[in-house]
């Protein structure tokens, strides 16, 4: 990565962070301010494969804990631990919904996302689902707020399934959860 630092995090730093999320569930990351020690060589791919140096992380416990100590702040994503902030690279969204469960129907229904690293989004008023459509193509591509500003991608299989959800309402297709109504189109758009 041209122009950017590499820095290595601290194992203590480290350490603090898997003992919180071991103990108490996912650590206080927005309430943790540490200085910035500039920018890894780490990335997160569309398809929500982490990379170190080049090489993909193959340890799944390695991912979770890294992402459960993710922050983004403005458009900059970071590894936050209670003394160091390191900036990383993320594609598009630092999460992957892998799949989707919808209990319940009409404006009852609830639709629970659960994300590549084991985390479940129940999408509602804190946690929306928005659909962004390429300029050039039209193609859609839907997320969901997993947390902190951290959405989810949601992948193609997911999504035929909430379009199978999907009704008509105030003149937009789109699906409800949690009391809440998510625009997909326009219901004019559909043929």
């Amino acid at each position: 990565m041209s122009g950017q630092k590499t820095v290595t995090p601290t194992a203590s730093g480290l350490e603090a962070a898997l003992t919180a999320t071991k103990t108490r569930g996912l650590p206080p990351v927005h309430l943790w301010n540490p200085p910035f020690c500039g920018d890894l060589d780490m990335r997160i791919a569309r398809d929500g494969t982490w990379f170190y140096e080049g090489s993909p992380i193959k340890r799944p416990g390695l991912v979770k804990l890294f992402s459960s100590i993710l922050k983004k702040e403005g458009d900059k994503y970071y590894l936050v631990t209670p003394v160091e902030k390191v900036g990383i690279t993320v594609e598009d969204a630092p999460f992957v919904a892998v799949d989707v469960e919808a209990t319940g129907q009409g404006i009852g229904q609830v639709l629970s996302f659960t994300t590549h690293v084991g985390e479940v989004a129940v999408a509602g008023p804190e946690r929306p689902i928005r659909v962004h459509r390429d300029p050039q193509t039209g193609e859609p591509a839907p997320y969901v707020l997993v947390r902190a500003n951290l959405e989810a991608l949601i992948d193609r299989k997911s999504f035929y399934r909430l379009v199978d959800l999907g009704v008509h309402h105030d003149g937009w297709f789109g699906l409800w959860s949690s009391g809440q109504f998510f625009p997909v189109i326009t219901s004019a758009e559909l043929p």
